[in-house]
């Protein structure tokens, strides 16, 4: 990836494919975090009107994780109390749909993935 790109087109694609499919309730495609703070996201599909508008698991470390949406544009922006920016998990792969995710990280107060 070049410079601050978090998103490959190989995860673009993936996100739209989530977003635009019939399934209700598909896998996080990629995995986002601070490296010198607590925040955590789990990005499972992309607005197909908006392609800033990321839909996924977002945990910002204050122990309330949360569906909802994200601006990627933000996400390339944001940096860590240490001036490190947003990373991607080049090793994360999701073995179970969003929600599990999600129920997961309400009982344990942030994302485990």
């Amino acid at each position: 990836m070049a410079g601050r790109e978090l998103l490959t087109v190989e995860d673009r694609v993936r996100l739209l494919v989530n977003a635009i499919s019939d399934a209700r309730d598909p896998p996080a495609v990629v995995k986002l975090f601070t490296p010198d703070a607590n925040a955590t996201w789990l990005i499972s599909e992309v607005d197909p009107d908006d392609p800033d508008r990321l839909f996924g698991l977002c945990d910002l470390g204050q122990g309330h994780p949360e569906l909802g949406y994200v601006s990627l544009a933000e996400l390339s922006a944001l940096k860590g109390p240490l001036g490190l920016p947003v990373e991607r998990d080049l090793h994360f792969a999701s073995d179970k749909p969003i929600s599990a995710h999600a129920a997961e990280a309400r009982a344990k107060g942030r994302i485990i993935a």
